[in-house]
C-alpha cells in the first residue's frame, strides 16, 4: 500500500497569483535516455521532481551512470562505464516494467551495445499502448526482436550493428520516433523517418543531439534524414515549460473563475492549445512568455460556422496533443454550449467522465472515444463524491473538477497525478486551493 495516496480536495475555492509549470515530463523521459548515448557528460536542467523521471534516474543509477544533482531540477550524467548485466537482473526488469519511459532504452542500448533488454513497459491504464511501432522500426536498422513469455519481456540484438534504412512509420508516435532517432544517430549510413512525429519534444530531442554531434536534416517535419556518427560528445539542455501543465493550469483556473499568471510558459512552443481554448469561450492574454488567465463568471463554447455543435480530437503535432482531452472535459461541464469531445488515441480514457456524472455533469459517453457534453453554464456546482484516480491525466482532470465542485471529494490513488505533475498539492494550495495530502 501507498502512502500518502489520498487527496482530500474542499472545493469552491478560487486561485490567485502566479504559477511556474515544471519541465516538460515527456521530453525529460525522451533526453534522459539519451544521456546512455556518450561516454561523456551531459548537463539538464529544468527536470520535473515527479515519480516517472525519479524511477528513470534509479534505472540509470544502475546501469552505473553516474549520477549528480547540481541544483533544483539541475542534473550531470556521465555514462562511461555502464554496467549492461544489470539489464538481466530482478530488480531491473521489476523497475522497468513499473515505467513505459524505460522502452526509450532500447535504442541508445542497442546503438552502443547492439542488444537491449525491456520488460513490457508499465505506465497509464489508458488503452492499448503497443510497442509494435518500436520493435518493427528497429528491424528495418538490422535488429532482431524475440518475447520472452515467462519474463514478460522483449528482447532486442543488433549483433553487427544498426545501420541505416528507409524506415516508415505506421503510427505516428512520439515515443516511436525518438526511440528510432535515438538508435540511428549512430547507425552505420542514412536513416529516413517518414511520418516521424514533430511534437516540440521531438524538436528538443533532435536539437540536443545535433549539439551531441549527430547529423539530422527536417527538424521540425515528418521527416526527418539522419546520418550515422561514429560517436556523440557531451552537451547541456535545459528541457520546456510542459504545456500539459499550462492547459491544466487554464482549465483549472477557468473552472474555478480564478485569476492566475502562468509564468515562463513557453508560449511560441504551445501551437495550437491557446485556440482550441479560446474555442471554449477562454479569455486569455498573452504577455511576453506570460500567460493571464482571467477570472470569468461564464464562458461560452463556439458552434462550426453552420451552426452544428463543436468537435474537439486530438491529433498528432500540430494537432491538438491527447494529454489535453481530459482538462477540456472537465471545463465544457460548466460551460455555456455543448461539445463533442473525440479521443482518438486511446479507447479508455474517457472511462473517468462517471465520476463527473456522479459529481451532476451531463455527460453522455456516446462510445470508448467519445463524449458528448452539454454544459450547465454554472448553474449549478459539481458536487464533491469520493473517487479514484485511473492515470495521470484523468487525476488531474478529476483533482480540477473537485477543486470547482460544492463540498468536499475524496480522490484515491494519487500517486498516479505524482507521475507527471510535481508537488501538485504544494504549489496549488500556494495560491489558494484547499487540498490536503494524506
Amino acid at each position: 500500500m501507498i502512502k500518502n495516496d489520498t487527496f482530500t480536495v474542499e472545493g469552491g475555492h478560487r486561485l490567485k497569483g502566479d504559477i511556474q509549470p515544471q519541465g516538460a515530463k515527456n521530453e525529460a523521459l525522451q533526453v534522459l535516455s539519451a544521456v546512455l548515448l556518450t561516454k561523456e557528460k551531459i548537463i539538464i536542467s529544468n527536470l520535473p521532481d515527479i515519480l516517472d523521471v525519479q524511477k528513470l534516474i534509479r534505472l540509470l543509477k544502475g546501469l552505473g551512470v553516474k549520477v549528480r544533482k547540481l541544483g533544483e531540477g539541475k542534473y550531470s550524467f556521465k555514462a562511461d562505464k555502464l554496467k549492461l548485466d544489470y539489464i538481466n537482473s530482478p530488480e531491473y526488469r521489476q523497475e522497468a516494467g513499473r515505467i513505459r519511459g524505460s522502452v526509450m532504452f532500447l535504442g541508445p542500448l542497442l546503438a552502443r551495445f547492439g542488444k537491449a533488454y525491456v520488460p513490457r513497459p508499465g505506465g497509464d491504464k489508458i488503452g492499448r499502448r503497443r510497442i509494435d511501432t518500436h520493435l518493427l522500426a528497429f528491424e528495418k536498422l538490422g535488429a532482431k526482436y524475440s518475447y520472452n513469455n515467462k519474463e514478460n519481456a522483449f528482447v532486442l540484438a543488433a549483433p553487427k550493428g544498426l545501420k541505416g534504412a528507409y524506415v516508415w512509420m505506421e503510427e505516428i508516435s512520439v515515443t516511436g520516433t525518438a526511440n528510432i532517432i535515438l538508435g540511428a544517430v549512430t547507425a552505420k549510413g542514412v536513416t529516413t523517418i517518414y511520418n516521424a512525429a514533430c511534437e516540440p519534444y521531438i524538436q528538443q530531442l533532435t536539437k540536443m543531439l545535433v549539439r551531441m554531434g549527430a547529423q539530422i536534416e527536417g527538424i521540425g517535419s515528418n521527416l526527418l534524414t539522419i546520418t550515422g556518427v561514429k560517436e556523440l560528445g557531451g552537451t547541456e539542455h535545459r528541457l520546456l515549460a510542459d504545456m500539459i501543465e499550462v492547459g491544466s493550469f487554464i482549465g483549472m483556473a477557468v473552472i474555478t473563475q480564478s485569476e492566475i499568471t502562468i509564468k515562463n510558459a513557453d508560449v511560441k512552443e504551445l501551437g495550437i492549445i491557446p485556440t482550441v481554448f479560446r474555442k471554449f469561450g477562454v479569455k486569455l492574454r498573452i504577455k511576453g512568455n506570460d500567460i493571464l488567465v482571467p477570472a470569468q463568471k461564464h464562458y461560452k463554447i463556439q458552434n462550426f460556422v453552420d451552426g452544428s455543435v463543436l468537435t474537439v480530437y486530438d491529433a498528432p503535432w500540430p494537432g491538438l496533443t491527447p494529454d489535453l482531452i481530459s482538462i477540456l472535459l472537465v471545463m465544457a461541464t460548466q460551460a455555456n454550449g455543448s461539445v463533442l469531445i473525440h479521443q482518438k488515441m486511446f479507447e479508455s480514457r474517457l472511462f473517468f467522465v462517471d465520476k463527473l456524472i456522479d459529481m451532476g455533469a451531463k455527460i453522455i459517453l456516446c462510445d470508448p472515444h467519445r463524449a458528448t457534453v452539454i454544459g450547465i453554464n454554472r448553474k449549478y456546482p459539481l458536487r464533491g463524491i469520493n473517487m479514484v484516480s485511473p492515470d495521470i491525466r484523468a487525476g488531474i482532470s478529476l483533482l480540477m473538477a473537485a477543486m470547482s465542485a460544492n463540498g468536499t471529494s475524496v480522490i484515491k490513488n494519487i500517486h498516479q497525478i505524482d507521475r507527471g505533475y510535481q508537488d501538485i498539492d504544494g504549489r496549488l494550495n500556494a495560491i489558494g486551493a484547499h487540498i490536503v495530502r494524506s
